[in-house]
């Protein structure tokens, strides 16, 4: 390693594990050579020492699947560019199921990595038995098998990528800890260390369990925490064959492996230890650690191990393991720059997954910096999905002991985390539990999902098929469009920008033109230079250059980050998102209610779509605007915190002569589908351009204002469209039967042309919805000839293409 820390580099990657390496070997190979990584201790002595080294490519979602087989290719790549060694072994790995809907979690998973060419074959119980021949298939139904995954060691995928990162000129110092990252005006300025200060313009955080508590130093907020994580390695076993596949069992907790014949048995099991727990602080100097056994923790899972392989039960032991692995609020990674901090990035939180992972990390990480924006659809993996409460003690340390056992437990649809809950309540939150609201995590607001009918038990019962709110959403979406339905929309992040500057900012910033008109709400998208979509939002004018932006409950620190970051003005800024709940009132009754609640003239002539203004309601002041996102005549209302249980009390009270419902987040979901709406995080992402969604009528090239993104977008506009969103409905229509959710194959004929990005059922319409893009040169009447199928759990379903929404409504006008 080097001897000499240098004064100044363009790059810091902190930490020496296989993130971090991966890291500084893709900055280097994508041109920036003048990267440095600083090591504390040695190579691989946090996590990456201890790691089980399995290499799959299966992921629980099409992205991860992405990335993981570019992490696999990767390996094999540098092994004979460096002529080390990984220790990869591509024995296959099996995947069994025990459960009806385990089996179907599998072909889900199986069918959407098709997507990116993984090899995956289905299983029968007789083959599961024929490639793992000690098994016990007594009550396997089926797997799935993945040929050309296997296992490798962490420590020599480490030194292969430390090795191919020199080769390209990265500097690697050992016995290097930094001690303080330096910040000026929210940038990096560099680090300092015991033996100097290095200036930098970048820094990356790959260091794994210790990133939450780096962060907070220096105000980031890093959502992660470790836990105990437990395996044991027998002694050799003489009967056990040679270059078995990986085994997972997820319904038992277990991954089982065999290397130079003994068997390496772990748990990812529900109700997790967290480490460090008595302070709640990873020590500096923890380094190649272990912890005592806790052979109660792990006894009940070594007893379902026999009972799956029963050779094990009378195996030797010849280590007991505990070490710590850091886990996620939502078991899924962090990477890109964080909202807090300019030029910080992360690449952590990999979820006990990292060796199969960080090569596909390491990839996508240096191309954001590089490009200083990505065009993948990476944000299930951008720490700016989350919110400052989530890197919390009080909220992480909790959450992480269910989200460990999340990595093997089911993946349902629409699933709800049990733990660190109730962070931010309604101030009508009693009153939506007595109408039956099953709540939903939504941010940091407990939100509305849906309500329980005739006194049943608001709780989900999760399938991958019919879901069991399904009558619920029939009655809340139809009410809808008869009367008038009531939706919880305060969790929408809200954000305010004042100032002289402030109509020239948001000008630069969207690409539509903003109206400078008192009232006027704009739809409107920023891009990043790349033209792909970054945020999803209205922008409304309540005032001489006072502008309030509405997006999503979802991405409030993402799109908050993007705004300021790309502010060039002095204006002023200000997160309102928790100053104000917001209303929806929405149905054809929807004028008719609020007219008896205040005195303002609600008429079409005097309140037009797409316009807000104060009303008076009880001489409260309400912001409202003729917005909806559901297809319906219908206003947003934006009260005060303080006044808004009265102003809930008075709508639901005067709403019952109005047959008014209450409604929740599928039914919203469900409406806008069938009104053709898209969804930022589903249906757009940076990954799309607006062209490309058909949203083009929310550009503005005339307007005096060059916006970020227009070069990219005016080449795009030029070249013929290659990739476009498209809505697509089944020709089976029985709910839930199959279930359309995302990231499935679409197929014209028998080839691949794209994939879903968005499902429902439509109640109203009684259609099974789904929205995706397709790659095809066809134009909408020749696919009217083609034969159209969307695959779902490995089945092909006939598929007819939309041309106009279901939903055809004057709500504009009436």
């Amino acid at each position: 390693m080097e001897k000499a820390l240098p004064s100044s580099t363009k790059v810091v990657v902190i930490g020496g594990g296989v993130a971090g390496c991966s890291v500084a070997y893709h900055l280097a190979k994508f041109g920036w050579k003048d990267t440095v990584l600083l090591e504390r201790d040695q190579l691989t002595s946090g996590t990456t020492w201890h790691a089980a080294g399995l290499v799959g490519q299966l992921g629980a979602t099409a992205t991860i699947t992405k990335l993981r087989k570019y992490s696999l290719n990767l390996y094999k790549e540098l092994e004979k560019k460096t002529e080390l060694s990984t220790g990869l072994k591509q024995n296959g790995a099996i995947t069994v199921a025990s459960s009806k809907e385990r089996l179907q979690e599998l072909l889900r998973q199986a069918t959407s990595a098709q997507l990116f060419d993984v090899n995956v074959e289905v299983l029968d119980k007789q083959k599961v038995k024929d490639l793992y021949p000690v098994i016990n298939d007594q009550d396997i139904l089926g797997g799935v098998y993945m040929p050309e995954d296997g296992q490798a060691d962490p420590v020599g995928v480490t030194n292969v990528l430390a090795k191919a990162a020199k080769m390209e000129g990265v500097k690697i110092f050992e016995k290097s800890p930094v001690t303080k990252i330096l910040v000026k005006n929210n940038r990096i300025t560099g680090v300092e260390t015991k033996e100097g200060k290095i200036d930098c313009e970048y820094v990356v955080l790959a260091t794994g369990m210790w990133s939450r508590q780096i962060g907070e130093d220096i105000g980031v907020s890093v959502p992660l925490y470790p836990n105990e994580h437990f395996y044991i390695i027998t002694e050799p076993m003489k009967d056990l064959p040679k270059d078995l596949p990986v085994l997972r069992d997820y319904n038992d907790c277990l991954y089982l492996k065999e290397d130079a014949g003994k068997m390496l048995v772990g748990i990812f099991e529900p109700g997790a230890k967290n480490a460090f727990k008595e302070k709640g602080i990873v020590p500096n100097d923890f380094s190649f650690g272990e912890f005592p056994d806790d052979f109660d923790h792990f006894e009940p899972y070594l007893e379902k191990s026999f009972k799956r392989l029963p050779m094990l039960e009378t195996a030797g032991v010849r280590k007991f393991f505990s070490g710590p692995e850091s886990f996620t609020p939502d078991t899924q990674y962090l990477l890109g720059e964080t909202a807090e901090v300019n030029n910080l990035y992360t690449c952590c939180g990999f979820n006990s997954i990292g060796i199969a992972s960080s090569g596909g990390a390491g990839r996508v990480t240096a191309e954001w910096m590089i490009n200083g924006y990505m065009n993948e659809d990476l944000y299930s993996l951008d720490i700016k999905r989350f919110q400052k409460f989530h890197s919390s003690k009080k909220f992480i340390m909790n959450r992480v002991t269910e989200t460990l056992g999340d990595l093997y437990d089911m993946h349902w649809p629409y699933k709800q985390h049990k733990t660190s809950r109730d962070q931010r309540l309604l101030p009508y939150h009693e009153e939506l539990k007595k109408m039956g609201a099953c709540f939903g995590q939504s941010g940091e607001y407990e939100r509305p999902m849906w309500y329980a009918l005739d006194d049943a038990k608001p709780d989900y019962k999760y399938s991958f098929n019919y879901q069991n709110w399904y009558p619920s959403v029939e009655y809340e979406c139809k009410n809808t469009i008869e009367n008038v339905g009531l939706f919880e929309l305060s969790p929408f992040s809200k954000y305010e920008i004042k100032g002289e500057k402030a109509y020239e900012e948001l000008q630069r910033l969207c690409t539509a033109n903003i109206k400078d008109e008192i009232g006027k709400c704009t739809y409107t998208h920023m891009l990043n230079e790349g033209a792909g979509i970054e945020t999803d939002l209205t922008v409304v004018c309540i005032d001489k250059n006072h502008f309030r932006i509405i997006s999503s409950a979802a991405v409030r620190t993402h799109d908050k980050a993007h705004i300021l970051k790309h502010l060039l003005s002095k204006v002023e800024f200000k997160d309102i998102t928790d100053d104000l709940v917001c209303l929806g009132v929405f149905g054809p009754k929807s004028r008719e209610l609020l007219s008896k609640i205040c005195e303002d003239d609600l008429s079409n002539e005097n309140f037009k779509f797409g316009y807000g203004k104060n009303i008076t309601i009880k001489s409260i002041n309400v912001w409202a605007q003729r917005l909806s996102y559901v297809g319906e005549l219908g206003y947003e209302l934006y009260v005060p915190i303080k006044d808004a249980k009265e102003i809930y009390n008075l709508i639901t009270s005067i709403g019952k002569q109005f047959r008014l419902s209450h409604c929740g987040a599928h039914a919203m979901d469900t409406m806008r589908m069938e009104s053709g709406f898209l969804h930022w995080g589903h249906d757009i992402s940076p990954e799309e351009n607006q062209y490309q969604a058909g949203l083009n009528f929310a550009i503005s090239y005339k307007k005096p204002f060059d916006f970020i993104g227009k070069k990219a977008l005016e080449k795009i506009k030029s070249n013929k469209i290659d990739r476009r969103f498209t809505m697509f409905i089944l020709k089976e229509n029985k709910p839930g039967f199959p279930l359309l959710h995302h990231e499935e194959p679409i197929y014209v004929d028998n080839k691949i042309i794209g994939k879903t990005t968005s499902g429902n059922y439509s109640f109203n319409y009684n259609k099974n919805m789904s929205f995706g893009y397709i790659n095809t040169e066809l134009t909408n009447d020749e696919l009217k000839d083609k034969k159209i199928y969307i695959e779902i759990e490995k089945q092909k379903y006939l598929a007819e293409v939309l041309f106009k929404p279901l939903k055809q409504s004057n709500y504009k006008s009436i």
